[in-house]
């Protein structure tokens, strides 16, 4: 069978585009490769979206995700996306590792991004042994202990905030002069009054330390005196930004420099019918309420593509 669309991706984007198709009664598949929410999943609370003073992410993404479902035209399967094409009829074929192929008028992407990986010394031999991407995920292991934040974009200072539940000290690791950081000045301000975190700033981490079983210590250079010097640490939480889940769509797609999907104001990629939405995008914002546009926008323009066509 032809399906009118694909959404491949089940975050807050991919969700949000469920919800949309649904509303326009459009036939569509949508395949998630783990399970719904994507990395909004592992967010423990949030105080920016609109409607809810506080919510956890898992919480919200329940939500979208029953929203979706309430559709019948929706189906929903298991399934990693290995490749996509479009034939001369303009039909798109969606390739997935285990449940086969699926064809369909139009496509979403909604890939999603993972955290990005530095390549420091001793990052790699101490994963899981003390350094970690995801604090709702491992948090508790680290109660009552001293740990680092690298970074200071939104994720690192909200995971910090979550972290300081947790964790007896929270240094955060900044590369920027004091007072500086990339993520918004109200969560900024919150931390600065937790008597459980403190900032260091102008400062990069070098290399990561420890012995057989476990990290012990970081090697941080100053970035003005370009001195180094060692500090003592029970883990680091690495929240330094995102890589896109988009390497399947080299040679597809029209890519950035640094593999976000490029799309126009309809979220349209440079193949006609083929959509993306999300934190996969080249977009200036990466939040759960943008992502969520991208979806709507995505759906409505793929459902006028869809009945332009026919």
């Amino acid at each position: 069978m032809v399906y009118d669309l694909i959404i491949v991706g089940a975050g807050s984007a991919g969700l949000s585009a469920a919800i949309y198709a649904g509303r326009s009664r459009l036939n569509t598949l949508i395949i998630e490769k783990s399970s719904f929410g994507g990395r909004l999943k592992n967010t423990p609370e949030i105080f920016n979206y609109p409607g809810f003073e506080r919510i956890s992410g898992l919480a919200l993404i329940q939500q979208f995700k029953e929203q979706a479902m309430s559709y019948s035209t929706n189906e929903f399967i298991y399934g990693t996306m290995k490749k996509i094409s479009k034939d001369e009829d303009g039909i798109f074929t969606v390739s997935t590792r285990r449940k086969g192929d699926f064809k369909a008028k139009a496509v979403i992407l909604g890939l999603g991004s993972k955290s990005k990986v530095l390549g420091l010394d001793g990052e790699f031999e101490y994963g899981g042994r003390g350094v970690s991407y995801c604090a709702t995920c491992d948090a508790n292991f680290f109660a009552g202990k001293n740990i680092h934040v690298l970074g200071s974009g939104n994720v690192a200072l909200e995971e910090a905030d979550y972290l300081s539940k947790f964790a007896n000290k929270v240094t955060i690791i900044v590369v920027h002069n004091k007072g500086i950081v990339d993520g918004n000045e109200v969560q900024k301000e919150k931390l600065l009054k937790n008597p459980k975190i403190e900032f260091v700033w102008n400062t990069s981490l070098e290399e990561i330390k420890g012995d057989d079983d476990f990290i012990q210590e970081l090697i941080i250079k100053n970035l003005k005196t370009e001195d180094k010097k060692k500090i003592s640490t029970e883990g680091i939480f690495m929240f330094v930004g995102l890589v896109p889940e988009t390497k399947m769509l080299q040679g597809v797609v029209e890519l950035d420099e640094d593999g976000f999907v490029i799309v126009d104001e309809k979220r349209q990629t440079s193949v006609e019918g083929l959509y993306s939405a999300g934190d996969c995008t080249s977009t200036y914002v990466r939040q759960i309420v943008t992502a969520a546009s991208d979806g709507a926008i995505s759906a409505i323009a793929a459902e006028r593509y869809i009945r332009g066509k026919e």
